[in-house]
């Protein structure tokens, strides 16, 4: 048996990563004595049942498979206290690794998640590491340590929400919630609705396979001067009207048991959720959802922000279109999403709004979507660009700012953003 070692997983926008192991030392370390050259890294990867799993090499790559096992290179070494942040000098090691959609060697190794029949489900990561190089001098040289006891996981922003599941007898729905550090006063209320492969029973992938975690950051929660965050989980896919087949009916089985938990959830917390503040969306099937329940409860939601939705346009009825041109909503979508083409779903769907005469209904329609938060490049060195379906990205980190036209949105003569907007609808009773 070797030593203790921490995972560290960082929630990114390419989902979670192993992105740093901490090392339990023998000794106080400074950092001058360490070195990338210091340590080998090695990684097994295995499904919560304990079997080997096959890994994508990437999301673009989804149909070239690997085994789940491989060396990780490091890129950084320092001292650190036992949550990973950087020390002058410490009993605890951090290894920080590459990690993203294109670094050298397989991005899947370094993520902790894989899809799996279609959901996404987390996985096991085994790591083994090996000082191959002296740290120090003299009688405190340090040789020949390994650290392949991994005795615990920090994914500090997965864990900021709880976990419950709907008493509705009928079709019980497990969620994950966000409680905002307000103690005083009523709150607005988040919805957000998972894409399809987040499906499943595994609650957790719901807001950490996405990055619905900003949601809960602490610069987003200042825009609303706090907000609940309710993030539920579908067992199959939102677009399932019955048949768990993919289809175009329009029509979800999870509508009423959606709408169900939606009450229980505001009912146990009536004293603390502002019930004219209730906000609703979601990405791909999620965005589906989202126009199925202001369809089917109009009069419910303060403000829907659907993204890249799936919900077909043909389904869309003119009595709909009458209903929802006076709500408030924000689209967001790519123009080269390949898997939910726009001219099918939102593009025919928001010019039936407009020529109805809605007057808070907004788009904010990318040309592509490019990282610039995380860092990464691709193979040139250029800021890498996520498939066009993966809209959810800005909209999550709030960088949907413009309309359709091109112009910035204006509330009372000021420039928003998406989430600024969202934070300032309410229902008028």
């Amino acid at each position: 048996m070797g030593r203790n070692y921490y995972q560290f997983i960082d929630i990114t926008d390419f989902g979670p990563y192993v992105t740093k192991l901490i090392l339990g030392m023998p000794r106080k370390v400074k950092k001058d004595e360490l070195s990338t050259d210091q340590f080998s890294v090695f990684v097994k990867i295995y499904d919560k049942a304990g079997n080997p799993v096959m890994l994508p090499k990437s999301f673009i790559e989804r149909d070239k498979f690997f085994p789940s096992e491989a060396f990780r290179p490091v890129c950084k070494v320092y001292p650190c206290c036992r949550f990973g942040n950087e020390k002058e000098e410490s009993e605890f090691v951090a290894i920080e690794m590459p990690y993203g959609p294109i670094y050298k060697g397989s991005s899947a190794i370094a993520s902790d998640f894989t899809n799996m029949n279609g959901h996404n489900k987390y996985t096991v990561s085994d790591y083994r590491v090996t000082q191959i190089k002296e740290i120090g001098s003299g009688d405190d040289t340090l040789v020949g340590l390994v650290f392949d006891n991994c005795a615990g996981v920090y994914n500090f922003k997965k864990d900021r929400f709880r976990e419950g599941v709907s008493s509705y007898e009928k079709l019980p729905m497990h969620y994950g919630y966000f409680v905002p550090e307000v103690k005083n006063g009523k709150r607005p209320l988040i919805i957000f609705l998972h894409g399809a492969g987040e499906g499943g029973h595994e609650p957790a992938i719901a807001w950490s396979a996405n990055k619905v975690t900003a949601l809960s950051d602490p610069e987003n929660q200042a825009k609303f001067g706090g907000a609940f965050v309710l993030v539920p989980q579908c067992e199959t896919m939102w677009l399932d009207n019955g048949t768990h087949q993919y289809n175009d009916s329009g029509i979800s089985m999870y509508t009423e048991a959606l709408k169900a938990l939606i009450d229980e959830f505001v009912a146990n917390n009536e004293s603390a959720i502002d019930t004219d503040r209730i906000y609703i969306g979601g990405d791909s099937n999620g965005g589906f959802m989202t126009m199925r329940m202001i369809m089917s409860y109009p009069k419910y939601f303060a403000a829907a922000y659907p993204i890249c939705e799936a919900m077909i346009d043909e389904r869309v009825s003119e009595e709909d279109i009458a209903n929802m041109k006076d709500q408030a909503i924000w689209f967001t979508h790519a123009k080269n999403d390949p898997v939910v083409v726009p001219d099918k779903y939102v593009l025919p769907t928001y010019n039936r709004l407009m020529a109805a005469g809605a007057k808070n209904v907004h788009f904010t329609f990318w040309d592509k979507i490019v990282d610039i938060h995380e860092g990464f490049k691709n193979e040139n060195g250029e800021p890498f660009e996520y498939m066009g379906h993966f809209a959810w990205i800005p909209m999550l980190n709030d960088d949907c700012k413009v309309d359709f036209d091109g112009k910035p949105v204006v509330v009372d003569g000021k420039e928003v953003s998406l989430l600024e907007w969202m934070s300032k609808q309410k229902i008028s009773r």
